[in-house]
Order: C-alpha cells, then structure tokens, then sequence
C-alpha cells in the first residue's frame, strides 16, 4: 500500500513555500549526487505561486531540466499550453526547459511517440514529480478515454502518450501528451499539490478505493511504491 503523508496549510501561499522548500531540497540532494537534475511539474493555476516561490532560490540552475508533467496539443504561447507557463517562469533562471508537444498537432497518438522518444533522451527517473489534480480526479493529463488504460496500463519503459479525454474538458477541450503511470510512478520523489475542500474529498476517496478507484488520480497512487507528500490547504 502507497504510503500517504498529508500535510496541511492555512492557506495557499503558505503551501506554496513549503512545496518550493521542499523541491529546493530535492533538487539540491540530485545536484550533489550527480551534478544534474530533472523535474517533471504540472500545468495549471494552483502550482505558479509554488513556481515563483522556487524560481528565487539559489541553485544552479544551469544544471536542472523542467519538463511538464503534460501538455495540450496547442502551439507554443497559446493560453492553454502548460510549458510556456512554466518557461516564463523559468527559463530566465537558465533552466533547461524541455517542451514533450510544440504544436496544435492533428494526430494526437503520433504526438506522444514523438514525446516518448525525446523523453528516452532525458535522465530517468525523474529526480521529483509534482503532480496537481483536477475536481474529476484527473492527474497530469491522464483522464477517462479511449487512451486511459495505455496511460495507467502500458509498458513500464513508455514514458508518455498521447490522449483524448472523453468527455474533453470544456475549459481546454484539446487532445493531451501526458506522462505514463510508469513515468510518474518511478520518480525518485513524487508530491501532490491541491487547494480546496472538494478536491481533497475526491483525493481521499480515491486513495480508500485505491487500485478499483473510478478517478485516475487513485489508480496512479495505487501502483506507487514510494511514499508521497499530499500538501493541501484551503
């Protein structure tokens, strides 16, 4: 059984530092051991106060890799478009950012081979994942769908895929790349970032069901080994 460890924040800046502080450290203890390290981070509104958090520590930051945790099949700079978020935020830093998607695709399946095969390039496993998770239970990019058992289910050495939420999302209704399972899963560190009493209602019901639970969100924590932090606040 995955082991859980909430913590809990009165409100979202303080969460916000303490999810910087602890990634600082991660990526800190990688730099030491082997001189580099790669970070998978999600999209969204909730993690960019963590982001402008961990962008003013003092790391070299020419040694670290940023890839998005997922992506939507839209070209660089478009409003929905996760990497541009975390590239302006990080790439004055001298970060390596690394885009899994570059454009508005039209065959979604395609796209994530092509991330498969850059991410190949890439140190695994990720020295940290962070992930974030939808009201629906969703996580990265990994929702209900004609693709979600490869994304859950699939060979341990494919690290992403692409997908086609069904029903897609009325706020970005767009096909994804996401990270596998297996990716997220064999991360060295691996934390969960939510703000919001009804997220953590279905985050707590997902991890009771575990492998048998209706949100993805519970079947990728119910094949992690690791333990993971859940920060939280209202």
């Amino acid at each position: 059984m995955t082991e859980i460890e909430w913590w809990d924040y009165d409100d979202a800046g303080e969460m916000a530092a303490a999810v910087a502080g602890d990634a600082q450290f991660i990526i800190e203890s990688a730099l030491d051991a082997r001189g580099q390290a790669v970070i998978a981070l999600p999209g969204g509104k909730t993690p960019l106060a963590i982001y402008d958090k961990l962008a003013g520590a003092r790391l070299d930051w020419k040694r670290v890799t940023i890839l998005p945790t997922d992506d939507r099949l839209v070209p660089m700079g478009d409003a929905l478009s996760n990497i541009t978020a975390i590239a302006r935020i990080f790439l004055p830093k001298g970060v390596r950012v690394l885009p899994i998607t570059s454009e508005a695709a039209a065959d979604y399946k395609a796209a994530g081979r092509a991330a498969d095969a850059r991410l190949q390039d890439v140190h695994w496993p990720l020295d940290l994942c962070v992930l974030g998770m939808g009201a629906d239970g969703h996580t990265a990019s990994i929702f209900p769908g004609p693709d979600f058992d490869e994304a859950v289910a699939g060979p341990k050495e494919r690290r992403a895929v692409g997908l086609m939420p069904d029903p897609l999302p009325p706020e970005a209704p767009v096909a994804r790349v996401t990270l596998t399972r297996a990716a997220i899963s064999s991360a060295r560190a691996l934390m969960i970032a939510i703000t919001g009493q009804e997220k953590r209602d279905v985050l707590e019901r997902a991890i009771k069901d575990g492998p048998m639970s209706s949100y993805p969100i519970g079947r990728v924590l119910a094949e992690v080994d690791l333990p993971v932090d859940i920060h939280w606040s209202l």
